[in-house]
């Protein structure tokens, strides 16, 4: 490398140093806009890319010393930068190192020894290993079965059947995993997860991953009624899927877990054995009283479009549809993941 070109690659790693430490930034400072709020996602997510990125601008460019071995100052800068952007990113991974530690334990005081649906199987070594950020997790090529659940307002609602390959203990029957997706109950469908429901079928799951009826032209409880039907579809259908319809655990993110949450609280259901929410919001008044920044999400503006209005107005189906003022001794057991951070 001819010194003009060093140069030129000091300054590009100076730029380059300086965009990966500001973004970085966002893993500690909360995003002030939408945009940078994805990009807060995207480096706290897929930040070990990050790292490895910045790793590698370090190396290639030394400390900050010319052909002449004089400092420099652009190169000693762009090298610190850097070095920044290389711990603020990796700093995720290392919280999850530490979580990773104590959850096995902490889950088995809270739900009991885990009972993995085939003798086959073995549980994950770890809950977190720094390979599969990198290689992935192994997940099975299951295509999943489309059926229909119900018919409502004129709409066909459908299930995505994941089934677990059969193998030398199919004849027991399988647990249900019902998987609700997201989209500020406006958009999305039920391809989201496809690669999480892929690997729970291959731990002898069967998934339903479900779709349902979208704000704002179907408004709260539209989205619940059909929950409830999709319940009632796989305890009827049991016995035609080889499932067991009383071992039923709801799963759903952000706004498919409030759905997912209210159906293990509120339906009555017996067979809802647990709940899993991915960052829902259980107390719908106490969002709209403490919204987000508008900047970033209309939180207000969503809720208005599934419930109707505010809640000085209606605030029945604010309570209605707040999960956490229906907890009680028969509530299910629950998991809950959330971020501190999340909007």
């Amino acid at each position: 490398m001819d010194l003009l070109t060093s140069k030129f690659f000091l300054l590009f790693r100076l730029v380059l140093g300086a965009g990966l430490a500001l973004a970085a930034l966002l893993v500690f400072i909360p995003a002030p806009t939408h945009l940078l709020w994805m990009v807060a996602l995207a480096v706290t997510e897929w930040g070990h890319w990050l790292t490895v990125l910045a790793l590698a601008l370090l190396v290639l460019g030394g400390f900050g010393f010319s052909d002449r071995a004089q400092p420099s100052w652009i190169g000693f800068l762009g090298a610190l930068l850097c070095l920044i952007a290389a711990f603020l990113t990796l700093t995720p991974v290392m919280q999850a190192v530490l979580l990773a530690k104590e959850l096995p334990s902490g889950l088995e005081r809270s739900f009991g020894k885990a009972e993995l649906p085939r003798a086959s199987d073995a549980a994950r070594a770890t809950p977190f290993a720094l390979t599969d950020l990198f290689m992935g997790v192994a997940t099975p090529t299951i295509q999943p079965t489309s059926v229909i659940y119900n018919k409502a307002d004129g709409e066909d609602l459908s299930l995505d059947l994941y089934k677990p390959s059969p193998t030398a203990s199919s004849s027991n029957l399988r647990p249900v995993v019902l998987v609700i997706h997201g989209g500020s109950w406006q958009t999305g469908d039920n391809s989201e997860f496809g690669a999480f429901n892929r690997f729970l079928a291959g731990r002898g799951y069967l998934v339903a991953a479900m779709n349902y009826r979208l704000a704002p032209k179907h408004k709260f409880p539209a989205a619940f009624e059909d929950v409830k039907r999709a319940i009632a579809y796989l305890k009827t259908h049991a016995a035609d899927l080889g499932i067991d319809g009383n071992r039923l655990v709801l799963l759903g993110r952000s706004a498919g877990a409030q759905l997912a949450l209210l159906g293990g609280y509120v339906a009555g259901n017996s067979e809802v054995r647990g709940v899993i929410s991915f960052y829902g919001p259980p107390d719908l008044r106490f969002s709209y009283t403490f919204p987000a920044n508008p900047a970033v999400l209309d939180s207000r503006g969503l809720l208005k479009a599934y419930l109707g209005s505010d809640p000085d107005n209606m605030p029945q189906p604010y309570l209605a549809a707040s999960p956490f003022y229906f907890v009680g001794s028969t509530t299910p057991p629950t998991l809950l993941i959330h971020g501190g951070r999340d909007e």
